[in-house]
């Protein structure tokens, strides 16, 4: 059955596109299609090392292009921030998505359907419920309240970079600060730093259009450790409540409402997860792109003026979340030279928040790192609508405070050799990057 229709006959719109979408993790949002078309092809190396061309190219080409499966894939600001933005669409995938029968969507389904949904994948009132319970946590305000501890975390790094006078800057700050910071908030012990890791690399892997039943296997494994391992800190907690946020969470009521065993174990899972993996990868790649353009970081690096806005132009530039998913649940139109595509409920859309964030409509010279960019906070890096990101503010000062904190520590800092990028395209982000810090 056709799930979408256009006002003008436009011959074939999928260029031979072979693209599958599938259902979305309950962990953290992303995962789309994978495509074998030389327009399109989220399977070539080239587009996971460097996506932007390809966005480039689509989005002069095609910016909503239907694939031979009628999945939707949007490249413009203005379609991915009003789907995003709009109540006519689902975060829900499984329940609001027209199924696929391939071995990697319906193990997917089947995980989403047997424990309870996050707060990502949730629509309303369900998702209301949820946020109400725990976004007082996360308010600008009481992240505020950490900066001085998050510059603790940051100084002791720096600290041990200064005296070895070089650095892995995913090991040694990217990730422990960041880890740390979410394990203090929770009051979770951090002597387990190496399996959380592990853990969590396979949890977003499972997240990859080209994910495999190995890697499902591999994450379901991963969340069979993790799972008892935090309930057994919740039982713990319940005992003997503190003033940390998982306490928070346990003891939290607003109109006589409360979170269920369940919903407080996948948000915990959530919590631990994502509120760590998308600081690490932000600040990689944000150093890497000023370590790319010495001239905006000579900038940044005397001007501190520039500390309130600059990460947002590194969000905008590469940010650690490259796409997310929606399914709309009434007939939707987007134009296109004049044509109305209709996209009808069921359908898989995929908003590419790094595409939108490189629009040239939206940002002049898209390409090129600018911190002192004026409308740079218009990016949708952490996403928008309900669905904005709940630790946005959490990431935004942990960042800020180990990237500043990292250039003006040391001012002849350098690259070792070219970092590695993981082989990932939902989260991008850095796996490998050794700094000679002088």
């Amino acid at each position: 059955m056709p799930v979408y229709s256009e006002t003008e006959q436009v011959g074939d719109a999928d260029d031979g596109a072979d693209v599958r979408e599938v259902p979305m993790s309950d962990m953290i949002h992303g995962t789309t299609e994978s495509t074998t078309s030389p327009m399109w092809d989220v399977s070539d190396a080239a587009f996971r090392a460097e996506p932007y061309p390809f966005y480039d190219r689509l989005r002069t080409a095609d910016p909503v292009h239907v694939t031979e499966t009628g999945a939707v894939v949007l490249t413009r600001y203005d379609d991915v921030l009003n789907t995003l933005r709009s109540n006519d669409f689902s975060r829900d995938i499984v329940a609001s998505a027209t199924g696929r029968d391939d071995p990697v969507s319906m193990r997917r389904a089947k995980r989403a359907r047997s424990g309870s949904k996050s707060i990502l994948n949730l629509d309303p009132p369900d998702h209301t419920r949820l946020r109400r319970l725990v976004s007082k946590a996360f308010t600008p305000t009481a992240i505020e309240r950490l900066r001085g501890s998050i510059g603790q975390l940051v100084d002791q790094s720096l600290d041990r970079a200064a005296d070895a006078g070089e650095m892995e800057l995913v090991e040694e700050l990217a990730f422990p600060v960041p880890f740390q910071v979410i394990s203090n908030l929770l009051d979770i012990p951090d002597d387990r730093e190496s399996e959380v890791r592990e853990w969590s690399s396979a949890l977003t892997a499972s997240l990859e259009p080209t994910a495999t039943l190995d890697d499902l296997d591999a994450a379901e494994a991963a969340s069979a450790q993790l799972a008892p391992y935090l309930l057994e800190i919740v039982d713990e907690r319940r005992r003997h409540l503190g003033d940390d946020v998982l306490s928070g969470l346990i003891a939290v009521e607003e109109e006589g409402d409360r979170l269920t065993l369940a919903e407080l174990l996948t948000f915990v899972v959530l919590l631990y997860v994502a509120g760590h993996e998308t600081t690490v990868n932000l600040i990689g790649n944000g150093t890497y792109a000023l370590l790319r353009n010495p001239d905006q970081l000579d900038l940044w690096r005397g001007d501190p003026s520039l500390d309130a806005s600059a990460i947002d132009e590194l969000l905008r530039f590469d940010g650690p979340v490259q796409q997310t998913a929606r399914v709309p649940t009434v007939p939707v139109e987007y134009t296109v030279d004049g044509r109305t595509i209709v996209v009808e409920p069921g359908t898989f859309v995929n908003p590419w928040l790094g595409a939108a964030n490189h629009d040239p409509a939206v940002f002049a010279d898209p390409g090129r790192l600018d911190l002192r960019r004026t409308n740079c906070n218009r990016h949708v890096a952490f996403s928008a609508g309900i669905h904005y990101c709940l630790g946005a503010s959490l990431a935004r000062l942990e960042a800020t405070i180990a990237i500043t904190r990292l250039i003006r520590r040391f001012p002849r800092l350098e690259l070792v050799s070219e970092p590695v990028y993981r082989d990932r395209v939902t989260i991008r982000g850095i796996d490998e990057m050794r700094l000679v810090t002088r």
